[in-house]
């Protein structure tokens, strides 16, 4: 399995708050598959920047409220 990345992000729980959309329906929306979807919720795969952007824009908040670094 590779090693977590230092960036967390909150995509889990803005999926639920946001009518409990899927994890493919995300990958839809924002053009990746589920399991890249999924491999970022648990922060085995830091998401292009690009991708980061529409993760945040598609919930409508800022990128720091969806990505974090973690020391």
């Amino acid at each position: 399995m590779p090693p977590k990345t230092p960036i967390v992000n909150r995509v889990r729980e803005l999926r639920e708050q946001h009518g409990a959309m899927t994890q493919a329906q995300l990958g839809e929306a924002i053009g990746v598959t589920r399991q890249t979807v999924i491999a970022i919720e648990q922060n085995r795969y830091s998401p292009s920047l690009e991708s980061a952007f529409r993760i945040a824009r598609l919930f409508g908040v800022g990128l720091e409220d969806v990505f974090s670094w973690d020391d």
